[in-house]
């Protein structure tokens, strides 16, 4: 989640109409060639399963402004969607230290909060297609994001340990939506990849499908079940044939979101998952 972009493919919709062509991938999925291995449709209940999800809490990444909470004002179920909504509220930094070094640290108070739900821990793939079908947040300062991270992110570290952007969107650039990579080259400095970008004229306007799958040899992703995007393995390391973890997070401002301030006038704000879903590759 932290970049600068460059367009390797775009995709202009309006209406759903392609202006452009699709990114080269040696394999696209058809319904034949997936098996849905696991889901979470949020029907039932008002908080999300402790048995499928856990939380990322306080100051996270990025010199984010929003601290992440547990509370069902930040996360919770309702009308079939996991809702992660971002308020504005001013609340006491639990670590915060006058003496302390790190940003998180020197921040006395928080002035939005929101929520981060991962399955780290809780389940984890290899080799698959995830799935989610999700509607954005508007508004300048909300950095909604859907990703994978590799398990052993602790061991290794980041961006060792892989990441897979599914989608990322920043509310000051709408109508655009990004997918990216992150990993080390082989000299262990950060390899990103060219970021894969959709132009959808109404992309905040309902649920739209983001999905990502892949292999030994590639990255692959998906906007409203068309492909738009693919990353090969060209002999780098490719640190994603280990166990990977899913989040949602709603973040405000940071490195990237921030970048031309928080419209405090837009909260709250919303961003709604639908469903997730993973399949089994044949």
């Amino acid at each position: 989640m932290k970049r600068t972009l460059l367009a390797s493919a775009l995709i202009l919709f309006s209406g759903y109409s392609c202006a452009a062509q699709y990114a080269t991938a040696s394999h696209v999925v058809n319904k034949q060639d997936k098996h849905l291995i696991w889901a979470d449709e949020f029907n039932t209940g008002t908080k999300p399963n402790p048995n499928d999800w856990t939380y990322e809490t306080k100051f996270v990444r990025n010199q984010e402004d929003q601290y992440y909470t547990t509370s069902s004002k930040n996360s919770r179920i309702e009308n079939g969607n996991l809702v992660i909504e971002a308020l504005k509220e001013t609340v006491p930094n639990a670590d915060y230290d006058p003496n302390g070094t790190q940003w998180h640290q020197q921040r006395k108070y928080a002035y939005y909060t929101s929520a981060s739900l991962t399955t780290a821990g809780k389940h984890s793939w290899i080799h698959k297609r995830v799935e989610v079908r999700a509607k954005l947040p508007q508004g300048r300062g909300t950095w909604p994001a859907i990703w994978l991270l590799g398990d052993n992110i602790k061991t290794v570290g980041w961006p060792d340990c892989g990441e897979i952007d599914i989608m990322e969107y920043v509310g000051y650039n709408p109508h655009f939506a990004y997918s990216t990579t992150h990993k080390s080259d082989r000299n262990q400095t950060l390899g990103n990849s060219i970021p894969g970008v959709i132009q959808d004229n109404k992309l905040e306007d309902g649920f739209h499908t983001y999905a990502t799958e892949w292999d030994d040899n590639e990255v692959r992703f998906y906007y409203d079940g068309k492909l738009y995007h693919a990353q090969q393995r060209n002999g780098e390391a490719w640190p994603f044939n280990k166990p990977m973890y899913l989040i949602l997070n709603l973040a405000i401002g940071g490195g990237w979101g921030g970048q031309q301030g928080i419209d405090d006038s837009i909260f709250p704000q919303k961003f709604l998952i639908d469903y997730v879903r993973v399949y089994d590759l044949k």
